[in-house]
């Protein structure tokens, strides 16, 4: 039971970041208020790694930026590491 609340918080964790790097994509192109790096990245290491990665990707997003380049990549292995 434990293990089944376990997944589901990480599913709903990384379909938030994944959400929030799609948002800010579209704010981005529209030249509206942003969502900040800071909330970005804190998605991204609260186990949102896998989210992050796979948003960073279908919105083409954060790909040319140093700490995300890495960043998100390593949050990724670790997130499914600890899973």
């Amino acid at each position: 039971m434990m293990l089944a609340i376990l997944w589901i918080v990480w599913l709903a964790i990384n379909l938030i970041t994944f959400i929030l790097y799609g948002v800010d994509k579209r704010r981005a192109q529209k030249g509206a208020w942003r969502i900040p790096e800071k909330t970005l990245l804190t998605g991204t290491w609260l186990l949102g790694g896998v989210g992050a990665w796979l948003g960073m990707h279908v919105f083409r997003h954060k790909t040319k930026h140093g700490i995300f380049q890495l960043g998100v990549p390593a949050a990724a292995v670790m997130g499914l590491a600890l899973m």
